[in-house]
């Protein structure tokens, strides 16, 4: 629609998640307005960000160091670990101040349909994690859809034999949502998931 290196620009933005079309043509112009300082900036950090952040050799969250803040704290207990898909789920997490163990980050979930299996995931890394002895419980908090769903029974059945509690993050329905809303499954596993009051 634009001519040369605009048309790349929003082409490339148009890349990003949660990036739609207008969205990537918005922050394009932005850019284009924006004055010559803020933009070489935003450059720079970006750029700095790909040639200094890397992923935690341990856990696999994103880290300046080779071992992240979590895995280097004295205070975490290495007898729970909690499994996500991505280093942003630690984020969301983390929010709630509650857990004290350690993560371990897939980097992504089973999706057979968009080429990802098992041998994709840091699934090996786990399993030697787990070979030390000291974990006494893996919690899967993965995301409540078709991938993570797959990636979850993958897992429950691949830590089975070992001896130590696998479990899920329960779900169902949010504080203040009306039950007409639910869909079946979020509905399905509110019924599953009650408990005494």
């Amino acid at each position: 629609m634009y001519e040369g290196i605009v048309q790349d620009l929003i082409d490339e933005l148009g890349k990003l998640p949660g990036i739609g079309p207008k969205s990537a043509q918005r922050i394009a112009f932005h850019l284009l307005d924006a004055d010559d300082a803020a933009v070489r900036r935003l450059a720079d950090v970006l750029v700095t960000v790909k040639d200094t952040v890397r992923f935690c050799e341990i856990c696999g969250n994103v880290s300046a160091e080779e071992t992240c803040r979590i895995c280097t704290d004295p205070r975490r207990t290495d007898e729970v670990i909690c499994v996500v898909e991505e280093s942003k789920d630690i984020v969301a997490i983390e929010k709630i101040r509650e857990f004290k163990g350690r993560y371990h980050v897939l980097g992504g979930a089973i999706d057979p349909i968009g080429g990802v299996g098992p041998n994709d995931l840091r699934i090996t890394q786990l399993m030697s994690r787990l070979g030390s002895g000291e974990t006494t419980e893996v919690i899967l908090a993965l995301d409540p859809n078709i991938e993570g769903e797959a990636t979850s029974a993958y897992l429950s059945r691949l830590l089975g034999p070992l001896e130590l509690s696998v479990t899920r993050l329960a779900s169902g329905l949010p504080v203040g949502g009306d039950l007409d809303y639910a869909d079946e499954m979020t509905l399905g596993r509110a019924f599953l998931g009650r408990r005494t009051v």
